[in-house]
């Protein structure tokens, strides 16, 4: 297979490839720097996944970029959910597996070898077909659960975390991350208002005065947030029947 994207080796020996060469591939029309942002939400981790890499451009400003490890390559790729997405990450896997396999000489290699590296190959490959059987239904269901400007209700993230709405909030007060007593009850505090959507909505009082209550939305980067601040190992996006 041609090279298609640009592979690099870190400096520990993974293999990793430049988030804008991969973003050029995949002809995406938004700017590289609000799609990587959003890409970021899907539960990447600056440091594990990927790190920052400012260059400069060929007018002389620092032009950001990122070194993106191959798995979180495949995983971009696929979220992607086009025919460029779907050639990157079958590009990206059939890399993998020529740096995973060993150098041998043809002259000396046994039959039985042979057999067994074929073994090993079709044993790589149905994982990494149930591995994309897991990914492809929970990615589409983060989405399913977005309303129309992008962010989820709690009772849908609790669900995720595999709570209560009550409980995610009383945790989520307890943490220090909503406020717990007021007016603004189950609002964010300030520094965390960027994992968070609140909306105010207006209602006429028993004695004709009007009254503001609130509701808080949870922003596609929040899930991992909260995933982390309540120390829960995993997200399990829900059902579109359990959502209901």
């Amino acid at each position: 297979m041609s090279a298609l994207i640009p592979i690099n080796q870190t400096d520990d020996g993974q293999q990793a490839v430049s988030g804008r060469a991969l973003h050029e591939f995949l002809e995406v029309s938004e700017k590289y720097t609000d799609w990587f942002k959003r890409m970021e939400d899907y539960g990447f981790t600056e440091g594990e996944d990927f790190v920052r890499d400012s260059g400069r451009s060929t007018g002389g400003r620092p032009r950001q970029d990122h070194i993106v490890t191959l798995d979180m390559a495949k995983e971009l790729s696929m979220i992607q959910r086009t025919e460029r997405g779907r050639q990157a990450r079958r590009y990206f896997i059939e890399c993998e597996k020529k740096a995973k396999a060993p150098a041998f000489d043809p002259n000396t290699i046994t039959r039985s070898e042979i057999l067994q590296m074929a073994l090993n190959a079709e044993t790589e490959r149905l994982a990494l077909e149930a591995k994309n059987r897991e990914l492809e239904p929970k990615a589409d269901a983060y989405d399913e659960f977005l309303d129309a400007t992008g962010k989820y209700n709690v009772g849908a993230v609790a669900k995720m975390l595999g709570t209560s709405q009550n409980k995610l909030f009383q945790e989520l007060r307890n943490r220090g991350v909503l406020i717990a007593k007021g007016a603004m009850r189950n609002t964010p505090y300030q520094q965390y208002m960027h994992h968070f959507v609140v909306k105010a909505h207006e209602y006429e009082r028993g004695n004709g005065e009007l009254g503001c209550s609130y509701t808080t939305y949870v922003q596609p980067s929040g899930i991992n947030f909260i995933r982390k601040k309540l120390g829960f190992e995993r997200i399990d996006p829900p059902t579109p029947a359990d959502a209901a």
